[in-house]
């Protein structure tokens, strides 16, 4: 039987410490306009797909494991001959989290993925968009701990995308840094 009771450290640790923190910190009036992350989409453009049908079976068995959601087939809108792509081929995978699964895959991307990844010096500052959402992409699978060794001998790209509800790049950034998200430091 599940447990009804449990909550996330994540939302606990941003409902009790880091909202009432940043309230004060960038001086807003009401705790409402603390940004909040919205969403976590995470996809994978999976173009070799059309020609290599044990891609997608390991690109939906990856983002299954380590979402917890099974995700939904992303279709070519228009043929495109340059590509030898057809109107309807599945081109990729994509699956949304919200509520308790977002926090938990945001903390596990923080605390256990990143402090992974090889050569790391922190995330790129600069992939902010104009609305203030934060992108992250990575070339291969294979460094979730989700996956076993052999889950992981055929690669694929997965894009870490967190949706905010405020377009202000610097509050998300400051939350963000809250979280513990590592950015690289800025030369000056």
């Amino acid at each position: 039987m599940a447990n009804t009771d449990y909550t996330p450290a994540f939302k606990t640790k941003y409902l009790k410490e880091i909202a009432p923190d940043f309230k004060t910190e960038y001086g807003l009036k009401n705790i409402n306009q603390v940004p909040k992350v919205r969403k976590i989409v995470i996809n994978s453009g999976l173009g070799k797909a059309k020609d290599d049908k044990k891609l997608l079976e390991v690109a939906t068995n990856t983002i299954v494991k380590i979402t917890g959601q099974s995700p939904i087939q992303t279709k070519a809108k228009k043929s495109i001959a340059a590509f030898k792509l057809r109107e309807g081929n599945v081109v990729g995978l994509k699956v949304t989290l919200r509520g308790d699964r977002m926090y938990e895959f945001l903390e596990r991307l923080i605390n256990l993925v990143l402090p992974r990844l090889r050569d790391f010096h922190g995330v790129k500052n600069s992939a902010f968009d104009k609305n203030g959402n934060y992108s992250i992409g990575f070339i291969d699978q294979s460094v979730f701990p989700e996956l076993s060794f052999e889950e992981t001998t055929t690669a694929h790209p997965l894009q870490v995308n967190i949706v905010f509800n405020t377009n202000n790049k610097e509050l998300t950034k400051g939350l963000l840094e809250k979280f513990g998200m590592p950015f690289e430091k800025e030369n000056k």
